[in-house]
């Protein structure tokens, strides 16, 4: 077992994932509560790394991070081949999966409730923080830790930006294909088995947060209750 290629990889995977949520909360809210011309772009550009392949993708961190570049000319930074490139690369590829997800909890949130709010002087932070953020958690869970697998799990462009340096930059990914190449097929078993047992726990959370049908049922009744008690009240 490649320990330090191991414990880089959860450094770099909870970095990443604190990235995720606050920008992928960020994204989603922007486009399910802001109508706004060019979203429909925004959204494509978040959703690329989905589609496009990994040496597509690692080439454009290249451009980015690579010398020359206006965020390494104007900060006078050194990223790559460095850890921060590593979690800018896992960032990048989990983070559409947190705003798909996100954006399809948030736009499941019945609006009567936020209307209520709304009608008894509730500002849009209160709302924000108060009912739609706890109502759409489970959908936000979810994205968070599918988006937080795929970080885990970046090998292809983790690779380009990063290299393959042991002790320094090599993930659990990148050591796996590294044990391969050399023919090291025992310690390859052992962090496959690894990756995939963390991913089969991911997957697992996921599934258990998806609520049954009777609680959509449950949660729309509840929530005429309140619209009604809020309405009344005022």
């Amino acid at each position: 077992m490649n320990w330090p290629a191991f414990w880089l990889s959860l450094q770099v995977t909870a970095i990443a994932t604190i990235a995720i949520l606050i920008f992928g909360l960020a994204a989603a809210l922007l486009l399910t509560r802001v109508r706004l011309p060019g979203l429909i772009l925004i959204e494509t550009i978040i959703l690329l790394p989905l589609v496009l392949p990994p040496s597509v993708l690692g080439y454009y961190l290249l451009l980015l991070l690579g010398r020359g570049s206006p965020l390494v000319e104007w900060f006078n930074v050194r990223l790559l081949f460095t850890v921060p490139a590593a979690v800018i690369a896992a960032t990048i590829t989990g983070l559409p999966l947190m705003v798909q997800s996100t954006r399809a909890a948030l736009s499941a949130v019945d609006p009567v409730l936020e209307n209520a709010a709304r009608t008894l002087g509730s500002s849009e932070i209160e709302i924000l923080w108060r009912i739609t953020i706890p109502l759409a958690r489970r959908g936000i869970l979810a994205g968070l830790i599918l988006g937080g697998a795929r970080a885990l799990g970046e090998f292809g462009a983790t690779l380009m930006v990063t290299g393959n340096i042991p002790g320094r930059t090599q993930t659990l990914p990148v050591a796996i294909y590294d044990a391969v190449q050399s023919q090291r097929y025992a310690d390859a078993h052992l962090m496959v088995l690894v990756m995939t047992s963390l991913a089969f726990v991911g997957l697992f959370w996921v599934r258990r947060l998806e609520p049954p049908p009777q609680q959509y049922r449950a949660a729309t009744t509840r929530t005429e209750e309140v619209y009604d008690e809020a309405t009344a009240s005022h």
